[in-house]
């Protein structure tokens, strides 16, 4: 059955165009974004929403969201998609984030030109017959010091277009290092020193707890007197009310807001002073932005549920198409390597260590740990899926760390998956072989080859003749066929352990049956979810 997505805001036919030509189902019906109850009442029936900013995907809308598997925004910002839930829930939820840098940045770049000139209270003036030309004296932008708060996409972009202004430019930003600082032709500095220096400061940062505010009344304190403020990124960057205050008393010359810490925003302490621009959440407002972001988000959505390929994930790593072709096998393996030992223990676990060795190693790794996590928490919690499992394991108190290495072995690559409890580690390795399917090769640190099959049966017994045909005679007198039989064991007379690949998982009664030879000490079956 086809995948069946909802759009629920204005997108563009082009956009919803792509969807259809993918083969995948869609319903435009933009006017669900403005009602929630009647979201709510069919969002049960898709595999995916596509949405704008009208849309609010609250814990309720998600509680009925009983398919969905993908919620995409057009756009960057996420704030009306409630992430925590939607990682709960094994939602994953993308964004767009490049497909209006460029117009997002020369909004910026357009309200510091705004605000140095005093552009729209000298055009309200002069279309109402005055023709005020000393009042309205600005200041130029060349040799300006220009200070950036968060250099990243935008921000970036914003650095390029300010040097090409013949501005200095500084920027704050914790993840910029000194070589990419270098290269963007920036100075970096931290934020305090940026305060200090600059006469325009723009914002380019999301809105966190850590960054709600960081233009405080204190940081405003801080600033260069006849600093102009620009924000076109997130509201809640800047205390507006400590800002209007600094605008009255002289100390900021002028400001430029996009976005606004409630909105839509029909008041505000910036509103009716004099040089403060002021628009509607227009950053990302262009033909070609709008555009760009529709189609970027049916692409991505459509690559998502056709071929499992995750672009510009929030809560969870991305995969691109190409890595999704590549690792398919090996995510498939991560997942049962998981779930084979998560089906094994019963006490609590504390802690999961991965290790990749060889061509493993050179995957993306996070995605293959999302794997494993999974597949052990899928044995309490059928519903979990590779978004969910890491919020479930963090919930948990459960310690994951991840070791790579390169080849060291007979395999080409191979994952080994432990788990610690109080009482116990228990491991298991796995490999992908050039036919594309997942094998088991130890257990207990004992050397197997073991094809993955739905149904299988794992026992542990000392090394002693009869255990081939105790196994064989039970499960043929009960009408149980073995597909296949693998033995192993860690030394003549030693630990040794079986796993059969079963047509069908036997009863109770007949794993009773070979519990009561006494020649086991674990009979467990097992299920593994293959195709």
């Amino acid at each position: 059955m086809a995948p069946k997505v909802l759009v629920s805001d204005k997108l563009s036919e082009t956009a919803v165009q792509i969807f259809r030509d993918r083969g995948i189902e869609v319903d435009f019906r933009p006017e669900l974004g403005k009602d929630k109850d009647a979201l709510a009442a069919v969002i049960g029936e898709y595999d995916g929403l596509a949405i704008r900013s009208a849309t609010r995907v609250t814990p309720t809308i998600l509680e009925n969201a009983h398919k969905l598997k993908v919620i995409a925004r057009a756009g960057i910002g996420t704030d009306n998609i409630d992430k925590d839930a939607a990682s709960k829930k094994g939602v994953i939820v993308m964004n767009t984030p490049f497909g209006n840098m460029i117009t997002t940045a020369e909004h910026a770049i357009a309200m510091m030109f705004a605000v140095a000139r005093q552009i729209p209270e000298a055009s309200a003036s002069t279309h109402a017959g005055k023709w005020e030309k000393s009042k309205f004296m600005g200041v130029e932008l060349t040799n300006k010091t220009l200070g950036v708060i968060g250099a990243g996409n935008i921000g970036g972009i914003v650095c390029d277009r300010a040097r090409g202004l013949k501005m200095k430019v500084v920027a704050y930003d914790p993840f910029l290092s000194a070589e990419k600082a270098e290269k963007m032709q920036v100075e970096k500095v931290e934020l305090d020193e940026l305060l200090a220096r600059a006469d325009f400061i723009t914002l380019h940062v999301p809105f966190t707890e850590q960054t709600k505010n960081i233009l405080s009344r204190e940081n405003l304190a801080k600033t260069k007197k006849g600093v102009r403020i620009i924000n076109c990124a997130r509201g809640g960057l800047v205390d507006e009310e400590a800002l209007a205050d600094a605008l009255k008393a002289g100390h900021v010359a002028g400001a430029a807001f996009d976005v606004f810490s409630q909105e839509p925003a029909t008041e505000n302490p910036l509103f009716g002073l004099p040089n403060v621009v002021c628009t509607p959440h227009l950053g990302a407002a262009t033909t070609e932005a709008q555009e760009n972001v529709a189609l970027q988000v049916a692409e991505q959505m459509s690559n998502y549920l056709l071929t499992g390929a995750v672009e510009n994930a929030l809560n969870m790593p991305s995969v691109t198409a190409e890595e999704a072709k590549i690792m398919g096998p090996w995510i498939s393996l991560s997942g049962h390597l998981g779930n084979f030992i998560g089906q094994l223990t019963d006490e609590p676990i504390k802690a999961i260590n991965i290790l990749y060795d060889g061509a493993a190693s050179q995957m993306n790794l996070e995605a293959l740990n999302c794997a494993v996590v999974a597949g052990i928490m899928k044995t309490v919690t059928p519903d979990v899926n590779m978004v969910s499992a890491p919020v479930i394991a963090k919930e948990r108190g459960v310690k994951i760390s991840t070791t790579s290495q390169d080849k060291s072995g007979v395999f080409d690559g191979y994952v080994k998956v432990t788990v610690v409890t109080d009482k116990r580690e228990r491991s298991i390795g796995g490999t992908v072989f050039s036919d594309g399917k997942p094998r088991f090769i130890q257990i207990k640190g004992i050397n197997i080859d073991a094809e993955v099959g739905r149904h299988m049966l794992y026992t542990t017994n000392d090394d002693i003749p009869g255990i081939i045909g105790t196994l064989g005679q039970t499960m043929g007198e009960n009408g149980v066929n073995i597909a296949n039989f693998t033995l192993g064991r860690s030394a003549a007379g030693g630990e040794a352990i079986a796993l059969l690949y079963l047509d069908a998982q036997p009863e109770e009664a007949v794993l009773q049956k070979l519990k009561a030879t006494g020649m086991f000490q674990q009979v467990k079956p097992l299920e593994f979810d293959v195709a």
